[in-house]
């Protein structure tokens, strides 16, 4: 019995030392540089709020889509159905469709209105739980500034921080049984 016991702490310590291991070897070694560079677009579409803001668009266009099938289909309904109506009856059907027709347009409208004020209050929210991450990696790699990769004609690779930020951020939003590792930034 005892040596199962101790079998089973040094499997234990085994699969922690491997696992320890392999979330070392997911991160890239922070340079250290007085100047870093964060691919803001990347940064927030990667990140727990990006992902979340991008499932809702996918939703709606996905919504959009159906609704656009099942209007097509009934107008087309409509449009055979003409040859054997009265020309009121199919007056009164052809408007009442409209009237539906511009209904829901405003209606995924203002889904998408909704949608874009979402946006803006995760991108605020993500700026808020962002800045710590991007200050504490400033502070660890002895940088002074951190810019912007779009403000930037060349660079280094190597002082990208991006993919760094993206693991740290996620790191804290999530919980860590399901922390996605963010795509590499050469593999998209």
């Amino acid at each position: 019995m005892a040596r199962l016991v101790q079998r089973s702490v040094w499997v234990a310590l085994l699969v922690c030392t491997l696992w320890a291991g392999a979330v070392q070897a997911q991160e890239p070694p922070l340079p250290r540089s007085a100047i870093l560079l964060i691919d803001p677009s990347r940064f927030f579409a990667q990140s727990v709020y990006g992902q979340q803001i991008a499932a809702q668009e996918d939703l709606l266009r996905a919504e959009n889509r159906r609704i656009e099938a099942e209007l097509a289909a009934e107008e087309q309904a409509l449009t055979e159905a003409r040859a054997t109506m009265e020309v009121a009856a199919f007056r009164a059907q052809a408007d009442a469709f409209d009237q539906r027709v511009q209904q829901i347009r405003r209606t995924q409208e203002g889904k998408a209105q909704q949608l874009v004020q979402m946006r803006q209050e995760a991108q605020q929210e993500f700026g808020a739980r962002a800045q710590p991450v991007l200050e504490d990696l400033m502070q660890e790699a002895g940088a002074t500034v951190v810019l912007s990769t779009q403000s930037v004609v060349s660079h280094a690779g190597a002082i990208d921080i991006t993919d760094i930020a993206l693991r740290r951020l996620n790191a804290r939003l999530l919980p860590s049984a399901a922390q996605p590792a963010p795509p590499d930034s050469e593999n998209p």
